[in-house]
């Protein structure tokens, strides 16, 4: 079969994926990179069964990817069947508080972004800025301070003459240093390279809607150093947010309350984009399934093609345990947990052009149960393949003593199998809408890969436009500079509400959205709540606690324009 990328995709690869000489010079294919990335992957079937059939697996695997079916994290198409080797997209690494720990942790975070993975830390073991150091009777600096060593790290750490690395700084909600880690990303110059995260408790929450205080705890000694209202905590974050979009929060208890393998420990952190909480020294490989071509032709209209999408999860969670197998890890230690845990991310992309094509609108009821059900179809599907690779390979050895063995559930392969990623750069490649989001407009400007701009008029609006009959040429002008359609523009009801745009959806709607996912993913969602520049801090206040309320993991938000140099802009580069 013939490989159909686009220009974006074309663009993408030979940047930042496709194999290239001494001289910077792309000497690979797009269908050679999927040949090595296949052959390598499909070679690990030998580890478990010497007369496997390797080079059918390998044109499945092939098949899988040439069809923009299915797509493997970054690294894996980067560094798959290459000297590198280091194929996980997602790492934790504990800090303890120590100077030696610290920079342990340093090292061991620029050995991970030069061989092209994403670090996120909790910074909460750290004792608080002005606490006294026995050692030297000094004062210690805080956190915040020495994430500005991770960050500098990171900035002259160009990973593996690949992307730029990514950390994600999270903090326990009754830290003494809270207030100074939410605001420390108003200045624009400060931590540049990291996500921030606050670590909300169910205390916390409880105590927001009471109106009372919560106790700021020095980790080093357990004790209570000041209280303050949960309230005034709340506030700040919320206006932070509203500011830049930093801090997101993560949600610990929900997030514990799914973790497989409690007896090995709490989960207190995430990779950079929060859609996959790991224990210390933990890595997960991710990869994601494009539900636009989950679909098939019916009598009755477009029908979800579930024959084709239960083989398309099979195979990649085969192609997932794989890539555990021969990957490369940087630190023996990840390596040690690694392989005990053996967890997967497969997650989605396209959805909301799958949502168009099923002439179903993202802003529907009928969008968020049709998204739960697919959710729950891969995840059921997921974990039977799991189940299916124990019984031949083997259960992940820390399967003993984990949530599922407490449950008396039959083995599994893979601690966890399921995430929902944001698939930045997979879905330019894939042609098709990001993770689950919705469309963030009809035109729009991309930065990817640091310095690179992209812009795409949709696909599928153009498509349709002149499959409907409604194209024309002085609409699209008019798109191409704004990025969506004008309030005069005469066009049926239903194609108005099929091509719904973030700023249009209710926040309420995005959060409802997500949580129908998470319902159904055994680690977390990639989510961005997209809000437009007139939003106000209530509506901020609001998602944030109702995505508590439905169950997410974690929340991240950003009202448009509030940010130099960010990822996506409407039309052909309008801040909206």
């Amino acid at each position: 079969m013939s490989l159909e990328l686009t220009e974006n995709a074309l663009r993408i690869l030979q940047a930042r994926y496709l194999k290239k000489d001494q001289e910077d010079h792309v000497v690979e294919s797009p269908e050679e990179m999927f040949q090595r990335v296949a052959h390598h992957v499909a070679s690990a079937e030998t580890i478990f069964n010497p007369q496997a059939k390797v080079d059918e697996i390998a044109g499945a695997f092939y098949q899988m990817m040439t069809s923009l079916e299915f797509l493997p994290n970054s690294p894996t198409l980067m560094n798959a069947g290459r000297e590198l080797g280091q194929l996980a997209a997602c790492f934790v690494l504990p800090v303890e508080d120590s100077l030696e720990s610290i920079f342990e942790a340093v090292k061991d975070t620029a050995l991970i972004h030069q061989s092209g993975g994403g670090t996120g830390f909790s910074f909460g073991y750290l004792r608080p800025k002005n606490a006294v150091v026995s050692t030297t009777s000094g004062v210690a600096s805080g956190p915040v301070s020495f994430m500005r060593v991770f960050n500098m790290a990171t900035e002259v750490i160009k990973q593996g003459g690949t992307r730029r690395g990514a950390n994600m700084g999270i903090l326990r909600v009754d830290h003494p240093d809270i207030m100074e880690f939410i605001a420390a990303k108003r200045d624009p110059r400060e931590l540049t390279s990291f996500n921030l995260s606050v670590g909300i408790t169910r205390a916390f929450i409880e105590a927001v809607e009471r109106g009372g205080e919560v106790e700021l705890i020095d980790p080093r000694t357990g004790r209570s150093v000041e209280t303050v209202e949960a309230r005034k905590i709340l506030d700040l974050i919320v206006e932070c947010a509203w500011e830049n979009g930093e801090p997101g929060i993560v949600f610990l208890d929900h997030i514990n309350k799914d973790n497989p393998t409690p007896h090995l420990g709490h989960i207190e952190s995430t990779n950079p984009c929060g859609e996959q909480p790991l224990l210390p020294y933990e890595a997960c490989n991710l990869g994601s399934i494009n539900l636009v071509q989950m679909i098939k032709d019916g009598a009755e209209g477009p029908r979800v093609d579930w024959e084709k999408l239960g083989r398309a999860v099979r195979l990649a969670v085969r192609f997932l345990d794989n890539v555990i197998e021969i990957n490369h890890y940087p630190l023996p230690q990840i390596e040690q947990v690694s392989l005990g845990n053996r967890k997967i991310g497969l997650g989605v992309m396209g959805f909301a052009h799958f949502l168009i094509l099923m002439g179903i609108s993202y802003d529907s009821e009928e969008g968020v149960q049709l998204g739960e059900e697919v959710m729950r179809f891969i995840q059921e599907q997921g974990h039977e393949a799991s189940r299916e690779l124990a019984e031949l390979r083997g259960s992940f050895p820390n399967f003993t003593g984990s949530r599922y063995d407490q449950e008396g559930k039959p083995p599994l392969r893979n601690a966890t199998v399921t995430t929902i990623a944001p698939t930045g750069t997979l879905s330019i490649i894939a042609n098709c809408s990001s993770g689950i989001e919705p469309l963030f407009a009809l035109s729009y400007t991309r930065r990817a890969l640091e310095d690179m701009e992209f812009f795409e008029i949709d696909p599928l609006f153009v498509r349709l436009s002149k499959e409907m009959g409604f194209w024309r040429q002085e609409m699209m002008d008019a798109i191409q500079q704004t990025g969506f359609l004008s309030a005069e523009e005469k066009l049926p009801p239903h194609v108005r509400s099929l091509f719904v745009t973030a700023f249009e959806i209710p926040p309420s709607r995005h959060v409802q959205m997500q949580a129908a996912f998470q319902r159904y993913t055994d680690n977390a969602v990639s989510k961005t709540i997209n809000f437009p520049p007139d939003a106000s801090m209530a509506d901020v206040r609001e998602a944030f606690l109702l995505a508590y309320r439905m169950g997410c993991k974690g929340v991240t938000m950003y009202r448009s324009g509030t940010r130099m140099g960010q990822v996506l802009t409407c039309g052909l580069n309008q801040l909206c």
